[in-house]
């Protein structure tokens, strides 16, 4: 099964688009875990994995959350990604890039000793980077191509042959994706910006959503503008609203009440 045909399924039988960010923070986990579990850090993954599994597509894990850890992270990553159901997407997010000999190693280490099913991929080296991601036929690499942080202008924005750079960005992952399996990376901070890149992808390019939750993304222009003419081939994602949702012993079942409130809301405007 191809990447494109798993998030369909999973889109279409939990009937969601919602992917939950587990980037685990120590001050921010409830502190009763560390007082009554041997492994606290799992545990918490655990509970909010089995608290949402039902009601989301994706879960997305950002490798620095892991690798401040050390080995530990790496124990902790592993464990993780072998909890989450098969059929369910998993993103390591570590817009990796570097030059293909390098860029060869990051994408046997994410998809095959990790077994990520998608990664983050900086496309600053142009396609020497990014075509060893792309020989994992099976898998999809999200081209990082207009963030959600309020700096992208500084380089995204720049306009060259006529353009702002994030519209180029686009294009090549348009042509990149006849290589490989290739999304985007589009903020939902920037919805004009989103509407204007689903333009050019069109309706078979997968499309990683961040800024919504914390960031403020509008979650009705991120629905209208992200998603194709059939409303799917779209991840959006939200990480501390919901993992960080309770710090009490409920927390999990809180984290499945903001998850479940999220689904709706995007439902909504399918």
């Amino acid at each position: 099964m191809d990447f494109k045909e798993k998030l369909s399924n999973i889109v279409h039988e939990n009937d969601s688009l919602v992917c939950v960010g587990l980037d685990i923070d120590k001050e921010k986990i409830p502190k009763f875990l560390f007082t009554t579990s041997k492994d606290p850090f799992f545990d918490f993954n655990k509970s909010i994995i089995d608290a949402t599994k039902d009601i989301i597509c994706a879960y997305k894990l950002n490798m620095a959350f892991y690798e401040v850890l050390g080995l530990e992270g790496f124990k902790l990553l592993e464990k993780t990604v072998k909890h989450i159901p098969r059929e369910v997407i998993i993103i390591l997010d570590g817009k990796r890039n570097d030059i293909g000999n390098t860029a060869k190693k990051y994408a046997k280490s994410l998809f095959e000793t990790f077994n990520a099913d998608a990664v983050t991929i900086n496309p600053y080296l142009g396609i020497d980077g990014v075509k060893p991601f792309l020989e994992y036929k099976d898998k999809c690499s999200f081209i990082l191509c207009k963030t959600s942080n309020p700096s992208a202008i500084d380089f995204q924005d720049i306009k060259t042959q006529g353009k702002p750079l994030y519209q180029i960005v686009a294009e090549k992952i348009k042509d990149w994706d006849k290589i490989g399996c290739c999304g985007a990376v589009v903020g939902a901070t920037y919805p004009d910006e989103l509407k204007t890149i689903r333009g050019i992808l069109g309706d078979d390019i997968p499309l990683l959503i961040p800024g919504i939750g914390k960031q403020g993304g509008n979650i009705e222009k991120t629905v209208k503008y992200g998603t194709n003419s059939k409303h799917e081939m779209t991840i959006i994602n939200s990480s501390r609203e919901i993992i960080f949702a309770g710090d009490k012993e409920d927390f999990a079942e809180k984290s499945k009440e903001k998850a479940e409130l999220l689904k709706k809301e995007i439902n909504r405007y399918r």
